[in-house]
């Protein structure tokens, strides 16, 4: 939740919940831009989608202001029009895609890009009493909702996306069509990794990052899941033993279930909706570790960065085979 000092500074809020305790603390001000330029992923997108939740979903959109005419791609044709009045039926994610169901039977589509972020202000549950600050230079997308929240799609470098669209034919949009299973669902496992891997002569680190083949997977946890497996990102996909390919599988979820528990890796400066830091980035056992030792106990051997498709991969030389 976002905050505005007596002096104007632009500052954060962090809620810590214990049954009905709460705690809240001032944090450092919000830095406008990822100096990486990471493309957040699937937990940090769901991280955001559940920050969401509390002010966006079963509300109304009150007024949509639509502060220029493009992200990436144009804005869809009236789409303050389209929003304005709305109600949110369910936010719900796709990939790294946020989305907004409403009650008019169209669907937001919502990516945040490499730099972009949602921020709340406004109070719906009546804990402060405090204006809302004044929109921002790179506060793109701003959303006044009925319960006194404000959401506002901040995007410094304007790589993020939105777009309307029908819910009924959401599968068919040009973003969705192609996207593999979500590898928390039911439709990813493990006779199906081992169906789409068979014969591929790409590398594993590769074929994960298809998003054909699963959606949602992006570098940073291809990099741990790889490393927790025993498996080196530079074998061939349709080379690893099935066992092995088996093995991926529940690798995957727990590499992505521990991230989104931890509230989404932080990236230097990627902030949840609320302001909050992830803090996964802390236990991260490869990935941006290059020259640090390996953490497996005696294997004695350092992290090596290699580029694979123009990406960075981390991992074990002694370890991952």
């Amino acid at each position: 939740m976002l905050w505005r000092f007596s002096d104007g500074r632009r500052g954060e809020i962090l809620r810590y919940v214990t049954g009905r305790q709460t705690l809240e603390r001032r944090l450092r001000h919000i830095a406008t831009l990822n100096p990486l330029g990471c493309m957040p992923e699937l937990p940090e997108v769901e991280t955001v989608r559940r920050g969401l939740l509390p002010v966006m979903e079963n509300a109304v959109i009150t007024r949509a202001d639509i502060r220029r005419p493009d992200l990436r791609w144009p804005f869809p044709e009236r789409m303050a029009e389209r929003l304005t009045g709305q109600r949110v039926e369910a936010l719900r994610r796709r990939s790294k895609y946020i989305l907004a169901d409403l009650a008019s039977g169209e669907t937001l589509i919502i990516h945040l890009g490499m730099s972009g972020r949602i921020l709340i202000s406004g109070d719906p549950l009546g804990l402060f009493h405090h204006n809302h600050p004044a929109p921002e230079k790179h506060d793109h997308v701003v959303f006044d909702m009925a319960n006194g929240a404000r959401v506002t799609f901040n995007d410094a470098r304007r790589f993020g996306a939105m777009d309307l669209t029908q819910t009924d034919a959401i599968d068919d949009h040009w973003l969705i069509a192609s996207l593999g299973p979500e590898p928390l669902g039911n439709a990813f496992h493990e006779d199906y990794l081992v169906g789409r891997l068979k014969g591929r002569n790409t590398p594993i680190k590769a074929a994960l990052l298809d998003q054909r083949v699963v959606a949602g997977l992006g570098n940073i946890y291809v990099c741990e899941a790889l490393f927790r497996a025993g498996v080196s990102p530079k074998r061939k996909a349709g080379r690893i033993a099935e066992p092995r390919v088996r093995g991926l599988v529940p690798v995957i979820r727990e590499v992505l279930q521990e991230a989104i528990e931890a509230g989404g890796s932080s990236l230097r400066d990627y902030r949840q909706a609320d302001g909050e830091l992830g803090y996964f980035q802390h236990t991260f056992r490869v990935y941006d570790r290059e020259g640090a030792p390996c953490p497996t106990p005696g294997c004695g051997s350092e992290i090596v960065r290699i580029v694979q498709s123009g990406r960075s991969s981390f991992y074990c030389p002694r370890c991952q085979r």
